[in-house]
């Protein structure tokens, strides 16, 4: 049996005291489409509510900075 990966469901006020954003920057991420339905977040059920994907979230920001420093190598 395969172990199904690890999914840490974030609401906003959890993400924002995780990256130290506030949360309208973060709901102006969301807006700006930095972060994607599907991708970074999910909306459970249809509803308004939104979840982030603590997972993803964090992995699109070491990229992120990883690129901004113009390197791909987690070790430098």
């Amino acid at each position: 049996m395969q172990k199904q990966p690890t999914v840490t469901y974030l609401t906003t006020q959890e993400l924002s005291g995780r990256i130290k954003y506030k949360p309208a920057v973060i709901n102006n991420m969301l807006k700006d489409s930095v972060l994607l339905e599907g991708v970074h977040y999910i909306r459970p059920f249809g509803r308004r509510k939104v979840l982030y994907l603590w997972e993803v979230i964090e992995r699109t920001m070491v990229a992120g900075g990883m690129h901004a420093a113009g390197t791909t190598d987690m070790a430098q």
